[in-house]
């Protein structure tokens, strides 16, 4: 899983991210590439992946390059692999799902516009339930930046769908779009600083890690975390020469 290619933009980290939304710890890294790729697998249109908003994304791009642009966001801390038994799964990080989070929130508010230039006036809202509680309540400080009183019938039908606590909310941001309620700018500020920062990612680097058994410090390095990450290991417990020490103690 090592990564050779340069800097990916933050177009295409955002692409990858929004592709990975659709298989996240239900497919690995071939799937991913395969939607971005824009393949017509069977798989692919069974699972409805075609779908997907950055589906063919790289279209012209080969698939193993693909796959080196999807290693580099695992290397900078964007995704990760998880295993479910012997099957690698990508998940994301906390820095991937923070971005993600926030722009899978513009694509739902870019649907209620489209639903608003529509007039269409009682959409199902059912589909925002059992949603990430951290997307749902950013998705409604979000509604309520705009100040946009012409969302809160849709919030209204959603209000009778989904759970109390997230009802409250709904609630909560029904009144302060009635009342016009100020805008925090200062939060708005951090929020984007926030999410300007998670998008510069996080360059691998040698880690320094203390043996178990000696106590002393070894070097865990870049190309060794991800021959563990890619096997599925944690990191080890003990440096090189107690490890070879506990091997020959087998022997």
């Amino acid at each position: 899983m090592t990564s050779t290619i340069k800097q990916l933009s933050e177009s295409e980290i955002r692409a990858i991210l929004r592709a990975a939304d659709e298989i996240i710890a239900q497919g690995g890294r071939t799937l991913l590439a395969k939607i971005l790729k824009g393949s017509r697998e069977k798989k692919i249109l069974q699972l409805r992946l075609d779908s997907c908003p950055t589906y063919g994304w790289f279209h012209s791009d080969k698939l193993d390059e693909i796959k080196l642009k999807i290693d580099w966001m695992i290397d900078y801390d964007f995704l990760d692999i998880q295993y479910s038994g012997k099957l690698p799964m990508i998940i994301f990080t906390e820095r991937g799902w923070e971005i993600e989070r926030d722009q899978f929130v513009d694509e739902i508010l870019e649907e209620w516009n489209q639903w608003l230039a529509d007039e269409t006036e009682s959409p199902d809202m059912s589909y925002l339930k059992d949603r990430n509680r951290k997307m749902i309540f950013l998705l409604l400080d979000r509604v309520k930046e705009t100040g946009n009183r012409k969302y809160i019938p849709y919030l209204k039908e959603w209000a009778k769908v989904d759970y109390k606590k997230v009802k409250a909310e709904i609630q909560s941001t029904i009144k302060s779009l009635e009342s016009n309620e100020p805008i925090d700018q200062q939060s708005v500020s951090e929020r984007e600083e926030s999410i300007k920062e998670a998008l510069k990612g996080l360059a691998p680097q040698d880690l320094l890690l203390k043996c178990w058994e000696c106590g002393d410090r070894f070097t865990f390095t870049i190309g060794e975390q991800q021959f563990y990450k890619q096997k599925g290991f944690v990191h080890p417990k003990r440096c090189e020469s107690c490890r070879g020490k506990k091997y020959l103690d087998y022997m």
